[in-house]
This record gives C-alpha cells, sequence and structure tokens, in this order.
C-alpha cells in the first residue's frame, strides 16, 4: 500500500477533527473515517487521537509536483551544503527561494506599474 501525502494526511486529520467537534464518539467515528477516506479502522484510530489532541483544523498545503531545471555545478554544490548544514530539504530551500524571489518582483513591478 502506497504510503499516504502530506496533503492526504492533512485532510484525513481534518476528517476526524470535523467528525469529533460534531460529537460524534471515537468508535463511530473511527468506523465513518475508515469507510470515508479508505483508512483501516487502526489508522482511523490514530487520526481520531491526533484530533482529540489539537483545538484546530491543520492547513492543507498545495501539493508538490516534479520539475527538473539546469543550474550551475557551483550553486548546486552551495545548495547542498546549505541542505547538510540547515538540515532542510534541497526542495524547501529551493521553493523558499523561489516564492521570495517572485514575492520580491510582483512587489516591485506593483511600486513602478
Amino acid at each position: 500500500m502506497a504510503r499516504s501525502t502530506k496533503t492526504q494526511k492533512a485532510l484525513n486529520l481534518n476528517a476526524a477533527h470535523g467528525l469529533l467537534s460534531r460529537g460524534i464518539s471515537v468508535a463511530e467515528a473511527a468506523t465513518i473515517l475508515a469507510q470515508e477516506r479508505g483508512l483501516s479502522r487502526r489508522q482511523a484510530y490514530r487520526y481520531l487521537e491526533h484530533a482529540r489532541a489539537i483545538t484546530y483544523v491543520v492547513p492543507v498545503g498545495e501539493p508538490s509536483v516534479p520539475a527538473t531545471f539546469k543550474i550551475p555545478r557551483d550553486v548546486l554544490a552551495q545548495l547542498r551544503a546549505y541542505s547538510r548544514r540547515s538540515g532542510l530539504p534541497l526542495s524547501v530551500i529551493v521553493t523558499e527561494a523561489i516564492e521570495k524571489r517572485l514575492i520580491t518582483t510582483t512587489r516591485r513591478r506593483g511600486r513602478h506599474g
């Protein structure tokens, strides 16, 4: 069986939270969650246990898609070194850098255009 994505996990957790917030018993919620979300009852109980510990709905992130692009070898070496030092995956570092650049570019255009 394939592992759940972060998006699927967030959706499952939010579904569990929603069932509990409506006052549905844990046993009944586990049955509903297992049927509606395609989970085992055991996994449904895990989501419900986690949902009981939080007081908010978990934000659902946009799923990531693969992208291929070329960058200079020395930039890649610096990127990998930074990844090792920071403990962050390459995809997180690159995504944050691109988002920062896009926001900066958008702000500049908004001021001058």
